[in-house]
């Protein structure tokens, strides 16, 4: 069985150390910016981080202003309420002063009569 040798560039089969030496400055060249590129997927993992926990926080504080506007509203309504309430009493109140003016007028024109001829004596 014949083995064949794999064919390798000649500047490496042979050793060359300035084509080895740029290899090895090449490739350095490439993990740095490797580096490089894994810090900044983790600048930008971080910042995704972040701003997921902001938005939440943003939800949540969305959450309770509806929540406090619901109270206020619900207060609202209670006032709104009340104030009916107070109008209708104060229209009762409007009715009965009428119905006592109207009273007190033949009652003051009896006392009217009563009194004059208590005047004249």
């Amino acid at each position: 069985m014949i083995r064949r040798r794999s064919r390798q560039p000649r500047t490496i089969s042979r050793g060359d150390p300035a084509s080895t030496g740029h290899a090895v400055s090449t490739i350095r060249a490439i993990a740095a910016r490797i580096r490089l590129i894994n810090g900044v997927a983790t600048t930008i993992a971080a910042v995704v981080e972040q701003q997921g926990a902001a938005t939440q926080e943003i939800v949540r504080n969305v959450g309770q202003a509806a929540q406090g506007t619901g109270a206020v509203t619900g207060t609202i309504v209670g006032v709104a309420g009340a104030a009916e309430e107070t109008g209708r009493a104060a229209g009762q109140v409007l009715d009965a002063a009428g119905a006592l003016q109207r009273q007190s007028e033949p009652l003051a024109a009896e006392v009217e009569r009563f009194l004059d001829p208590v005047r004249a004596a």
